[in-house]
């Protein structure tokens, strides 16, 4: 938005400023008048420990910084010492000065001059705007310039009103907590819950809270302006002058600039509001964060409640509500632990009851099963597989079915809680009327728009030029292409995967080492979750990476509409790299194999790999497990403590050791904030947590102790988080939101596909159908006895093809003339020889008949619990309408104490004006 268009000029006394261009220097003060109402109002403040101005008296509330060239005659010099050096090692060195070095030097010369022009340009409209500027050039940080900017009250005051922010008013109001049964609950949980609470003033449930309204300069004798300096607390103007800066332009370059846009150019090299003040040492004095370090990011208090209003307070409602929802999950995953815990317990209680373990780990039965490979496999017998079947029912057992539909459940309690727990942040934090209209373009928006509105030789401030469907066409024909060849690229590296599990066992069998040759499956098993967990890191980043190129080539007009944009292909794309193997584990591996004499084979020689006799099931947990823990412990924890401690190390190098101490003494609050990390947004920290919530929820009937893990993990991450957001990075810009935006779509997706994959895991990838059909249909006395016979066809190893029988056919030690395989088919010596048997038909109408059941059911009874639970508790519903009233009574009183003050002012009666009569 322009300047001139819908702002009020600034008076002379706010923004009269003049420059001192000396260096370490700072811009002359205000008028004499404003500086004796300010030094009358409060005494100065040491710059060194807080973020004010070498006045002591005007905060800084926003900082850029740039880079210093060395002067012009220092690089001549260096550069001529440098010539000579060179003129030693050669035998002819040329007389005059390099002309190449010559036209470089000029040519950094001009781009450094029109970096600095096109600052004193935007910082002169930023002055314009109403602004206050001290600069400070290469004091203490080497090659770095400062441009500190404080917003006077006038300008605090103008732009509160124009962002529409609601401030407290004088009303005060009595908060009511529900009826009294409610009341008394709440009361009971309050006191039961106190030393789980935070030691900060926020942190309990308030009886009175003030009346809120959006601010106007109009009705400033609404709000309690006693103390200007706390009115606007500095996340409020540090969010306030951001504004101003994605405004105010810069029209040196070929088109208008934001702040943008001089930070993506080079003009200026980073942009950040600064932390209240010092968290450790003597002279540290009490602040907001330090508080939050002491409160909130602490592993000691791990088992506490996060400070939600204070994290708002000081980094902004985005940020808030991150945190807010991550405690709430957080809350929500212990049930679901205990419950996955107790699971795992009757699993292993249950597992010497099992009677197709049992019969499997019986040496009576004799069972020889069909090689796993062609040539270097021999026959093998079933018993081998006692331990992998006893594990498996680990995971595999009745209450599997009863944990899949809990945790559908719990998905939808968890997703309703947190919607009653983001309207009750609305209304305590005065967002509940809060539309986000945002109206500046992106730059590079901007500059697209203006390309093209010279190609039709229009002006670049017309208004009826933008980006249509058909200036996007390329881009989105791009992003459609790259897509599918990068999810192309996810399925190639599985099936590398594969291969790689396939000749690895087979080379393990051929081997001469008995050490190599047992314990075959686990080996292959380990390794291939290992691999498929180093590819998700790694391709991780890199799909991060071409999913933000991809966007920027799309051009959306907002921040907002780029940033919803990048985290749909982020999240499809790395949804997809961590979860293909998954789903190849537990829905095609072993299904299309073939059988014994005519296995499917791929590449030419290499044949599909089985499963193991109780399934697929525990490698599926198996690689669940090592994904997670992995991911978790790898890519979250060790990247998030490791990489930025590393960064900061970085940064410091710059400065002699010898000093460092001395110096972190002397810098200022700017100074300080300068060595911290950048903040790069929260769609990392969802990101990670959306795909943990895919982990927990879509595969959870096949690894109960999911939700376990990601408690654990979630436990750590919120303090590792808290500690990075107070003492490893920047303050971030400080951003009103009402909700979590799209992440919310993306879970609710994610809970409503969960019932799918979860009935498919039942149905298809553990043998619950099958042991189900064959104890109602097939079985003589109604149990199980008999199962794993049923289940094991006959194959005459006769009928092998020529080169695919074993080298070592008298491996057990006797002739083998039929062995068994996992399927339902009939026998060789039927009618029809290997084809499916009706058994096969009838279990596969079982499976599909329970996946249609399971899913209806289990969906209903989620549609009814979300119909169940109200969106808006009832006792925020009657504040919110309590406060709208409030509002009414407030300004109806206004009106009349006015109509009386004129009353009183001019008591003569007015003449009645008629209505003018229309002209025909």
């Amino acid at each position: 938005m322009w300047r001139n268009e819908r702002y009020e000029s600034v008076p002379l006394d706010v923004k009269g400023i003049d420059e001192d261009n000396s260096k370490g220097t700072r811009d002359s003060l205000h008028p004499q008048t404003l500086r004796k109402t300010r030094q009358s109002e409060e005494r100065p403040k040491d710059s060194n420990l807080w973020p004010y101005f070498q006045d002591g008296l005007r905060r800084i509330d926003y900082v850029l910084t740039y880079h210093v060239q060395k002067p012009h005659s220092a690089r001549k010099q260096k550069s001529r010492s440098c010539c000579l050096s060179r003129g030693r090692n050669r035998t002819s060195s040329p007389a005059r000065d390099d002309p190449e070095l010559a036209a470089q030097e000029q040519r950094l010369d001009y781009h450094e001059d029109d970096m600095r022009l096109r600052r004193d340009e935007f910082e002169e409209n930023l002055r314009e705007m109403g602004l206050e500027i001290e600069k400070e050039e290469g004091t203490k940080i080497p090659g770095v310039g400062f441009v500190k900017i404080h917003a006077p009250w006038e300008v605090l005051c103008r732009e509160a009103e124009f962002m529409k922010l609601k401030m407290p008013t004088i009303k005060k109001y009595e908060v009511s907590h529900g009826s009294g049964i409610t009341e008394k609950v709440n009361m009971f949980m309050q006191k039961v819950t106190a030393p789980l609470q935070p030691k900060v003033v926020d942190s309990r449930t308030e009886n009175e809270k003030h009346l809120s309204y959006a601010f106007s300069r109009e009705k400033r004798h609404l709000f309690d302006l006693s103390d200007r300096n706390s009115f606007f607390n500095s996340k409020t103007r540090s969010s306030i002058v951001y504004e101003i800066l994605k405004r105010t332009k810069c029209t040196r370059a070929k088109y208008v600039m934001g702040i943008s846009s001089l930070l993506g150019s080079g003009v200026y090299t980073d942009a950040y509001p600064l932390h209240d003040g010092d968290i450790d040492g003597e002279l540290a004095e009490t602040n907001d964060r330090k508080i939050l370090c002491e409160e909130w990011a602490s592993y000691s208090i791990f088992y506490k409640y996060q400070p939600i209003g204070l994290i708002r307070k000081y980094f902004g409602e985005k940020v808030g509500l991150y945190f807010a929802w991550l405690g709430v999950y957080t809350q929500m995953l212990i049930p679901a632990a205990v419950v996955g815990v107790i699971v795992f317990l009757y699993g292993c209680a249950t597992v010497d009851d099992n009677i197709p373990s049992n019969e499997i780990c019986d040496e009576r039965n004799n069972i020889t099963m069909c090689p796993m490979c062609d040539r270097a496999c021999s026959y093998w017998k079933l018993v081998t597989a006692c331990g992998t079947a006893r594990a498996s029912h680990l995971f595999d057992n009745a209450a599997t079915v009863f944990f899949a539909i809990f945790m559908a459940l719990w998905a939808t309690m968890f997703m309703e809680h947190w919607k009653r727990r983001q309207m009750r942040l609305n209304y305590v934090w005065d967002m509940t009327g809060f539309e986000d209209t945002e109206s500046h373009p992106r730059a590079e928006y901007e500059f697209h728009v203006m390309k093209k509105s010279l190609k039709k030789e229009q002006s670049p401030k017309a208004g009826n030029v933008k980006l249509t469907c058909t200036d996007r066409m390329p881009a989105y024909m791009t992003i459609i292409v790259m897509m599918i060849f990068l999810i192309f690229v996810t399925l190639v590296i599985v099936f590398g995967v594969v291969l790689y599990r396939v000749s690895i066992m087979t080379a393990l069998h051929m081997s001469s080492t008995p050490t190599f040759r047992t314990n075959i499956r686990a080996t292959v098993k380990t390794t291939g979750a290992v691999i498929n967990l180093i590819i998700i890191i790694i391709m991780d980043e890199v799909y991060g990476a071409i999913a933000r190129w991809l966007t920027i080539m799309e051009v959306p007009k907002t921040d907002k509409s780029f940033e919803e944009r990048l985290i749909f292909k982020t999240f499809i794309l790395k949804f997809a790299n961590a979860f293909t193997p998954i789903v190849y584990l537990a829905f095609f591996r072993g299904r299309l194999i073939g059988r014994p004499g005519k296995y499917i084979y791929v590449l030419g020689s290499y044949r599909m790999e089985e499963c193991a006799h109780a399934g697929c099931l525990m490698e599926l947990c198996i690689q669940l497990c090592i994904t997670m823990l992995g991911k978790q412990l790898i890519q979250n924890n060790l990247f998030e403590i490791g990489v930025p401690k590393l960064k900061k190390l970085l940064r410091r190098r710059k400065i002699d050791k010898k000093h460092q101490e001395e110096l972190n003494k002397t810098l200022h609050r700017h100074e300080k904030d300068h060595f911290l990390g950048p903040f790069v947004g929260l769609n990392p920290e969802y990101m990670e947590m959306i795909i943990q919530f895919g982990m927990v929820t879509l595969f959870v009937a096949s690894f109960p102790l999911a939700p376990l893990f990601a408690l654990l993990n979630n436990i750590i991450e919120i303090r590792l988080d808290a500690k990075k957001f107070v003492t490893e990075l920047r303050r971030p810009i400080a951003v009103r939101a009402k909700d979590i935006g799209i992440w919310y779509t993306l879970l609710r997706g994610l809970s409503k596909v969960a019932v799918i994959v979860n009935a498919f895991v039942i149905s298809f990838t553990s043998d619950f159908i099958p042991r189900l059909v064959y104890q109602y249909m097939y079985s003589p006395d109604g149990t199980l006895h008999g199962f794993v016979n049923h289940t094991l066809s006959y194959f005459n190893v006769s009928h092998f093809q020529p080169g695919t029988e074993p080298l070592q056919p008298l491996h057990l030690g006797y002739r083998v003339d039929v062995c068994r395989y996992k399927d339902y088919r009939d026998p060789p010596w039927s009618d029809t020889p290997y084809e499916f048997s009706r058994e096969f038909w009838a279990i596969l109408a079982a499976r599909f008949a329970f996946v249609i059941v399971f899913q209806n059911v289990v969906m209903l009874m989620s549609d009814f619990v979300d119909w169940l639970i109200p969106d808006i508790p009832k006792d925020i519903s009657v504040q919110i309408h309590k406060e709208r009233n409030l509002i009414v009574e407030l300004f109806m009183k206004e009106e009349r104490g006015k109509k009386h003050r004129n009353t009183i002012g001019d008591p003569s009666p007015q003449p009645l004006r008629s209505r003018p009569s229309s002209q025909a």
